[in-house]
């Protein structure tokens, strides 16, 4: 038997205990549900209401780590709408696609006029050939004559809905009852739905929440940490997540685990540790921290072009890189939003950073360290011969780079992510996540901030 996949997309603008539900009924049924939050949708301006992040965010924090389910934030990072058909042909080769629909969907189908018939594109073709998974809702009276060639047909208890909850939160009125515990608390931390324009950090506490650790095992300073702190939990039970180490650490906690949404909490075992919070600012107070800054950090969103033309996709959180491969130095072409910003760069390679990351490599090579909340990113050249005199850019969030090698065979490249290898590549592209992003902890008293102000000023 082919594996049964249902697909649910929707808005979940925001996502709901409702869904939720929905989603572990569905779960029980099929062997596989990709819960698929959409893009920018021409029908639904609301869907914009706040950045797809956030979406993406509360999506993995409400439906994330139930049995047999996956969510897909391929439409949110790449800003598009998949058609049902599109989605269809995507699955095919997986098993025998779903398609998750609700019963005021199919009214009138017995007549051909059903919205699936008359306003999806291939609507008439999907109706006949594709299998739909029809959601009843209460009080709704669902004619059995309107329903498709191939269904199946479920129950649900549930009333509630998005905009309801867009409502209240609007309102200020409570919706606790409404929400994933934690999809709740990250609402409230950075005033979504409340807002035009939602934080990007916010004040608040650990204290008494559970935590897991990541431990630098090679780490003899680390290790001495971990004796002295309480045991952690699972990451799964979790509510944040120790990182015990240097930055270096806290790179790879993130790289695995930041599809859990869990914020990172940082103590420095190694030399400079930007990410980290230094162990006496920890020691003269009980662990876990009563006062806190939560700042939720973009994090890079790259393609990248073998040179036997596969295109494979990665995130970073600090920084992306080319560098050359042999002697020779590299010849690249660099692109930003579309327009050659420099037809031939002549150097050992170039870098992208974010903010957060700009205190890395990006510092290194001569760039100006940017603080952590600086709406922009960095483009930096490495030992850079022509054009005489450039070194870096300063870019807007939504710029695009597109940095190609001009002589793939002459003079190869390496791709490097947050210091993970990509192998030797032809171009690599570049943009801040639309659906990725990490959240870094920082006692109060000596915020990331501060970091980067004692570089600028020379200070220890």
């Amino acid at each position: 038997m082919p594996k049964r996949i249902a697909i649910f997309g929707g808005s979940f603008n925001p996502p709901g205990l409702h869904h939720r539900a929905i989603v572990e009924k569905l779960a029980a049924a099929f062997d596989e549900v990709r819960v698929i939050p959409c893009g920018p949708r021409p029908d639904k301006p609301g869907t914009d209401s706040i950045p797809p992040v956030y979406r993406a965010t509360l999506a993995d924090l409400t439906f994330g780590g139930l049995e047999r389910v996956i969510v897909d934030l391929s439409d949110l990072e790449q800003s598009a709408f998949s058609r049902n058909h599109q989605l269809q042909t995507r699955f095919e080769p997986d098993g025998e696609v779903w398609h998750v629909v609700g019963a005021d969907l199919v009214a009138g189908g017995v007549d051909g006029r059903s919205a699936i018939q008359l306003s999806w594109e291939k609507g008439a073709w999907l109706w006949q050939n594709a299998a739909f998974a029809v959601l009843a809702r209460p009080g709704f009276t669902l004619d059995p004559g309107d329903l498709p060639p191939r269904c199946q047909v479920f129950d649900l208890a549930e009333t509630a809905s998005s905009t309801l909850i867009r409502e209240k939160l609007a309102q200020g009125e409570g919706v606790f009852s409404l929400l994933h515990p934690r999809a709740h608390s990250y609402i409230r931390r950075y005033g979504l739905y409340r807002a035009p324009n939602p934080g990007a950090w916010a004040r608040g506490s650990l204290k008494g929440l559970p935590f897991s650790i990541q431990c630098a095992a090679e780490n003899a300073k680390a290790q001495s940490w971990l004796e002295r702190l309480p045991a952690g939990r699972s990451l799964d039970t979790a509510d944040f997540i120790t990182v015990l180490g240097g930055d270096g650490t806290m790179l790879r906690a993130i790289r695995e685990h930041w599809r859990l949404r869990r914020p990172f909490f940082g103590i420095n075992a190694g030399h400079l540790g930007f990410l980290m919070n230094a162990p006496e600012e920890v020691l003269a107070r009980s662990f876990p921290p009563g006062d806190v800054i939560l700042r939720q950090l973009p994090m890079l969103y790259l393609e990248v072009t073998g040179r036997d033309g596969k295109v494979s996709t990665a995130h970073g959180f600090n920084d992306a890189w080319l560098e050359r491969s042999t002697s020779q130095s590299a010849w690249l072409e660099v692109r930003v939003n579309g327009i050659p910003r420099i037809p031939k760069l002549i150097s050992d390679g170039a870098l992208v950073a974010t903010a957060a990351g700009s205190t890395a490599y990006a510092r290194s090579m001569g760039a100006s360290p940017l603080l952590a909340d600086t709406p922009a990113w960095l483009l930096v050249g490495s030992n850079v011969m022509e054009p005489v005199h450039w070194r870096s850019a300063l870019l807007s969030v939504d710029s695009t780079v597109e940095i190609h090698n001009l002589e793939p065979v002459q003079r190869p490249v390496q791709a490097y992510v947050d210091g993970l290898s990509l192998g030797e590549i032809v171009s690599m592209r570049a943009r801040i996540s639309r659906a990725a992003a990490a959240e870094v902890v920082f006692c109060a008293s000596h915020d990331m901030a501060e970091k980067i102000a004692a570089i600028q000023f020379h200070r220890g």
